[in-house]
């Protein structure tokens, strides 16, 4: 497996790690027609966590969600609905969230407590209950071991393509397995806090972890992967994710060890693996363009220059015009409150020097412009004030993306 001590399991999933289940179906909600239910469960008790939007106007399944990662050692199912966020609903959309668990829990014939909901769609609308409910039926029953790729679809919203992927580990004690989910191709810009267009990930594993260090794995995983992408700027109400451990592979991981290193990685990768495909599937999406900067006085800096670029409406128009116009990534660059002298940045696209001195370091604009052609490529930014560093992915703004959500159904 190589010194990761993991690899990627082609075709997997949320029901790739042992004594997962999961369905998708039609429930009813999207005027479309197409699958907008999914649910996620274990055949036993699994230890979890989660991490949610830091939004002030948080959704009522977020709401919900928080209350039991903080109440609860362990859950067994999430259920999952597309085509209505259930929030800014008040006391109504709270009370629905904790009915969508108590129907879950029925069929399942568990306890409701032990059931985690999510929403995602249209802000301001209450659910319509009875749609839900028989929903939940259907996506109960339907639940599968090998249905974690039309769960992966039924979480869909403006997504052109499903996001799943799932990798095995070898551990001290033997081999271990990761499962995930995701969807989410606009109103995204992450900033989810361990409790403390949407995301929603749900991530699933086979080894005994305890909830202390799944909560350190989700939140430490969380702002190296989905706290690190930028597709326009925009902060979900239900941005959400999800991490199960049933311990059923008979494995354990235990903080401070080699294995919860190793299984860290294994995590990190497939999570870091899942916002990529976000940023990729990005509303109008035609360009995928990594934020490297270097060399930035504090963690913080680095992370203030990386998110100014990324979230520059100018920067990233020009990305989809293929114009080198670096002036708009220096401007960025200046606006984003990092400390450091002009003088001492360098602006990289790939290995092309663009900008030295504060002025143009001679690299010819066709070059550039050629450069900004491909489908993926690197702005590198040293601002030569310390040792911190900080990398974010995002993307352009299109015609596309106008199209799309000058169109979305309100």
């Amino acid at each position: 497996m190589g010194k990761n001590k993991f690899v990627f399991i082609p075709a997997g999933s949320v029901t790739t790690p042992q004594g997962f289940v999961a369905s998708g179906i039609t429930a009813g909600l999207k005027v479309s027609g197409k699958p907008d239910m999914a649910m996620v469960g274990s055949t036993v008790p699994a230890n979890f966590a989660g991490a949610f939007t830091s939004c002030k106007f948080a959704a009522a399944p977020v709401i919900l969600d928080r209350e039991r990662v903080l109440q609860q050692d362990r859950i067994r199912a999430v259920i999952i609905n597309s085509g209505n966020a259930n929030a800014c609903t008040g006391k109504p959309g709270y009370e629905n969230a904790v009915k969508m668990c108590e129907i879950a829990a029925r069929e399942m014939k568990i306890k409701p407590e032990e059931v985690l909901v999510s929403s995602t769609g249209r802000i301001g609308v209450q659910l319509p209950m009875s749609i839900i409910e028989s929903g939940i039926v259907k996506a109960v029953a339907a639940l599968s071991a090998d249905g974690g790729p039309v769960a992966a679809n039924a979480i869909m919203t403006t997504d052109t393509r499903p996001k799943a992927t799932a990798v095995e580990v070898e551990l001290s004690g033997g081999k271990v397995k990761i499962g995930g989910m995701t969807k989410g191709a606009g109103m995204i810009a992450p900033r989810m806090n361990v409790p403390h267009a949407t995301m929603l990930c749900y991530i699933t594993t086979d080894a005994a972890i305890d909830n202390k260090l799944l909560a350190q794995f989700a939140g430490n995983g969380a702002d190296s992967s989905f706290n690190c992408i930028n597709i326009d700027g925009d902060m979900s109400t239900n941005d959400t994710l999800i991490l199960m451990a049933n311990g059923l592979s008979g494995i354990s991981v235990k903080a401070g060890t080699e294995d919860a290193e190793i299984f860290y990685a294994a995590l990190l990768a497939l999570m870091q693996q899942l916002a990529q495909e976000m940023v990729k599937d990005g509303e109008g999406v035609t360009k995928f363009v990594t934020i490297n900067v270097k060399n930035a006085a504090s963690a913080s800096d680095a992370h203030k220059c990386a998110y100014a670029v990324s979230n520059s409406l100018l920067c990233k128009t020009a990305w989809f015009g293929c114009d080198p116009n670096w002036g708009r990534v220096i401007a960025a660059i200046g606006y984003s409150g990092a400390d450091f002298k002009p003088e001492n940045v360098k602006l990289d696209y790939n290995d092309r020097p663009v900008v030295r001195d504060a002025m143009d370091a001679g690299t010819p604009e066709k070059e550039l412009a050629q450069l900004l052609k491909e489908r993926d490529f690197t702005v590198n930014i040293d601002l030569g004030a310390g040792d911190a560093d900080f990398t974010m992915w995002t993307n352009d703004i299109t015609y596309e993306y106008v199209k799309i959500n000058a169109e979305y159904h309100t």
